[in-house]
């Protein structure tokens, strides 16, 4: 009997179907999950059976090391691949290559493939990334894509995390949860023993696994209280040469590759044969493993520290004897076996191959163990490692890590006296504090780095010294100090003939004089966004995309923000920059928002709300002001969230949309002394340093609230607003595609029928705080006959229209016509016809008059009249 796959005859089906809509070229992904021992692995094992004839399994496994095996999984898969696929495995992991080679793997004949990952949980970095790179890709490839994990691991902060984020976003995704087994299950399995069904299930709570051992171990003398003490029951009877084999292999958390075998065991596979017959172990020619991971844990956890340390010590003399061993494997037995020499030694190197591999928290977390004995390393070299480790913690976010590494790093350097390196380590942790949020410090580095680097003689040093304080200046848009320091560094970066440095630069310099109003900033903008390309650099080819894009999002030149947006994400995409990636999706979810596509804002923004912590802010910000003007609760809680990072950056780009923000839910629920507190203070920072659409929008709250502020004759829609000049600014926003604030402004007019018109609009996109607030307006004007809102049943939408969708049936049950609509929405015709068909469809109506009535049946529409 299969134990395994009782009760999993659903699971099996969904993994057919989808292996057949894969075959024809509608790939997908699966995440199969649940607690340790409930059948993942069972169910991979039975799902070849169910599969189409022509389907290609390819299995690989995460292995619980304490610092990873970079591309763990994908390795495995050397010997069961193409050549191309293997070379790109061996040859060091190059991400790209590795990458392309994954693709044209899964969309080789015969289709489709299927992708088998298990336990995902332990991956390392660089699977991770690798895995993210198929996602985005999958829904076009003839494959299905299989993720095992054990969702019980998973705390808020496990790297899984923003895997199964992007998972979630995929067009088809099948979940798998799978469940713990019925009390009928267990007796079925018990049937076999002589044991009391109702203990075993009492024991086991209807584990899988648990119950498998526990039926196994059988006996007499009662049911073990726990699986280890069912796991050590199998191993009576084997000879202690079998045992003490099953105790070695025990301490490797992975198969075991034959030569290690053969290197740990006198007679090599031989003496694993009693172990293999009692089912505890799979072994091939190429390898030797337990049959699960529990059997592994649950003996490698009996034996006594003094004996698994001696275990450990025994493969890592036999890895270390073996040329060509993974650095990863060797550090991780050293680290096992308290080899504090062997660590120091194999750890660098480790690392550094984990960081080329693009796996950088495994890189980290090498460096760290290495830099637990210190005074094994002369001080030069002690610098170097505290830079590499404060450098890959800054990679994966670890802002803590990174700063105090780099300070003893530039401590070191100082007592060298090797004042290159010192400028270089100072620039590091100017940027390094930076992305921690403390801009003081940020600052004090910057100059310090300048100073030292001045009289150092390296020119391309000291230029990227002074684009770094270029930099921090733009951000905090302080425009002169930006431009002189920026401009400096460009003519230094030109004579030295470095790309990177030049491109950086001119970023810097053409960001600061766009947003100053300077339209050579541009030009010079976009030459940084050229020279980047041309030069391959492609982490300064998205910060040029990134300001490019934000500059005419603020200039709210959407349009043309549109044309830098999809080329920027989809390098960032395809470089695996998972930072700007995530900071572009926040970009997208600003021009979503603008155009109240507030269910694509959200989605945009939820991306880089979680590793990336510049993009933290900004995402915190969207995904807040949606459930604001939607009227959800939640809004304001991750506002409070945002105004804490915000401070902590001293930037206007973040404090200021936090507070506009701020100041527009405090207007929405009433609270104008709210508003004035929450604006006040920022908008004089703001005409301080002359930020011209920040001091318009907070200028405009403040003067909604009774604090009017002096007219400064810009033609900002805001502006236009708080001088009583609605219906122009209304004009502005219909123009720029921003059908909220079109709405907000028509709002302001004393005119009932306006306001009429305004109501309709909000209520279409589902604004229920203003459309309340436009509302109470009308009653005082003694407006009698005022539109009722949408029902509450429209929250749950149970015709299962989109947001844009239901957006247009609103408009349609006013009676407007296609054309209308669409100049309403600020979208095509041709969409508008689209959403118009499928909402008939949806709704089962044959004419936009049936779809009018069935919605208000529905409560999706708004009355007649309150």
């Amino acid at each position: 009997m299969d134990w395994g796959i009782l009760e999993r005859d659903d699971e099996l089906d969904q993994l057919a179907v989808a292996a057949r809509d894969a075959a024809d070229g509608a790939g997908s992904v699966a995440l199969v999950f649940g607690e340790a021992g409930i059948g993942k692995s069972s169910l991979v094992k039975a799902m070849p059976a169910v599969l189409p004839e022509k389907a290609r399994v390819l299995v690989g496994e995460c292995d619980d090391l304490a610092t990873r095996r970079p591309l763990g999984p994908f390795r495995d898969l050397v010997g069961s691949v193409g050549a191309e696929l293997a070379r790109a495995l061996t040859a060091g992991g190059d991400r790209p290559r590795v990458y392309d080679a994954l693709r044209a793997e899964l969309t080789a004949a015969p289709h489709p493939a299927v992708l088998v990952v298990e336990d995902v949980h332990w991956a390392d970095e660089a699977s991770l990334d690798a895995l993210r790179f198929l996602v985005h890709r999958v829904e076009r490839l003839p494959a299905l894509l299989v993720l095992t994990y054990r969702d019980d691991e998973l705390d808020r902060r496990h790297p899984l995390h923003h895997l199964l984020g992007q998972v979630s976003r995929a067009e088809r995704v099948h979940r798998l949860p799978l469940s713990r087994l019925s009390a009928g299950a267990v007796r079925e399995l018990s049937a076999v023993s002589r044991l009391d069904p109702a203990e075993v299930y009492e024991v086991t709570s209807g584990n899988p696994f648990f119950v498998a051992e526990v039926v196994a171990a059988g006996g007499t003398g009662g049911v073990p209280p726990t699986v280890v003490d069912a796991v050590l029951a199998r191993l009576r009877g084997l000879d202690d040469r079998t045992r003490d084999a099953l105790e070695q292999l025990a301490v490797v958390p992975s198969a075991v590759e034959r030569p290690l075998v053969d290197a740990l065991f006198t007679d090599g596979v031989a003496e694993l044969a009693a172990a293999e017959q009692r089912g505890l172990l799979t072994v091939t020619p190429e390898r030797a493993g337990f049959r699960h991971e529990l059997i592994r844990r649950a003996i490698a956890d009996s034996l006594p520290a003094a004996r698994r340390i001696e275990l450990n010590r025994q493969v890592l003399a036999a890895l270390v004897a073996k040329s060509g061993s993974d650095p990863a494997r060797v550090v991780h037995h050293a680290a096992e076996a308290g080899d504090q020499e062997a660590i120091a030694r194999y750890g660098p190197d480790a690392a550094r191959d984990a960081s080329g591999a693009g796996a950088h928290r495994e890189a980290a977390a090498h460096l760290r163990l290495v830099l637990r004995q210190r005074d094994r390393f002369e001080a030069a070299e002690l610098a170097d490692l505290l830079e590499r480790f404060a450098v890959e913690s800054y990679t994966i976010a670890d802002s803590a890590a990174a700063v105090d590494a780099e300070r003893d790093a530039v401590a070191l350097r100082r007592f060298l006296g090797d004042t290159r390196a010192l400028g270089a380590d100072l620039r590091w942790l100017s940027r390094i504090h930076w992305w921690a949020g403390n801009a003081d410090e940020a600052q004090r580095a910057a100059r310090e780095a300048i100073a030292v680097l001045e009289d150092a003689g390296d020119d391309r040093l000291l230029a990227l010294a002074l684009s770094n304080t270029s930099q921090l200046h733009m951000l905090s848009e302080r425009t002169a100090l930006a431009i002189d320091f920026g401009e400096r560094a460009i003519a230094l970066a030109r004579r030295t003939g470095d790309d990177a440095i030049l491109a950086h630069a001119l970023n810097n310099v053409g960001s600061a004089r766009w947003r100053d109003g300077d339209p050579l900033g541009r030009a010079q903008l976009e030459e940084s966004l050229k020279v980047a390309l041309a030069a391959g650099e492609v982490e300064h080819a998205c910060r040029s995309y990134a300001n490019l894009i934000w500059t005419l999002l603020q200039r709210l030149e959407f349009t043309e923000a549109d044309r830098f947006l999809a080329p920027g994400m989809a390098l960032a995409d395809r470089a695996e920059h998972v930072g700007f990636l995530s900071y572009l999706h926040v970009a997208m979810g600003l021009r979503r928002f603008a155009a109240a596509a507030w269910d694509d804002a959200e989605r945009h923004a939820e991306i880089g709300a979680h590793d990336f912590v510049p993009a933290r802010c900004p995402a915190l910000t969207v995904l807040a002001r949606v459930r604001v003007r939607r009227g959800r609760d939640g809004g304001e809680e991750l506002l409070d969230e945002a105004w804490e990072i915000a401070v902590r950056t001293r930037e206007l780009q973040r404090t200021g949309p936090v507070a506009v923000a701020r100041a527009e839910a405090a207007w929405l629920r009433g609270d104008h002394a709210a508003v004035v507190a929450v604006a006040g203070e920022v908008f004089e920072e703001a005409r301080r340093l002359s930020a011209m659409p920040h001091v318009a929008e907070l200028g405009y709250w403040l003067t909604k609230a009774g604090s009017p502020v002096p007219a400064d004759g810009w033609d900002h829609p805001y502006a236009l607003q708080a001088a009583g000049r609605w219906r122009e600014a209304a004009e502005v926003w219909r123009a720029a595609g921003c059908p909220y604030e079109d709405a907000a402004a028509l709002a302001e007019s004393p005119d009932p029928d306006d306001k009429l018109t305004a109501l309709a609009a909000l209520d279409a996109l589902g604004a229920e705080p203003l459309a309340r607030l436009v509302r109470g307006e009308l009653r005082q004007l003694g407006v009698r006959h005022i539109p009722r809102g949408p029902l509450a049943a429209t929250r749950d939408n149970p015709a299962g229209l989109t947001e844009r969708q239901l957006q247009v049936m609103r408009l349609l049950a006013q009676g407007l016509t296609n054309p209308e609509i669409a100049e309403r929405l600020v979208v095509s015709v041709r969409t508008v016809d689209n959403h118009v068909s499928a909402v008939l469809d949806k709704l089962g109506a044959r004419s936009r008059r049936q779809a009018t009535a069935r919605a208000t049946e529905l409560g999706l529409v708004p009355g007649r009249e309150t």
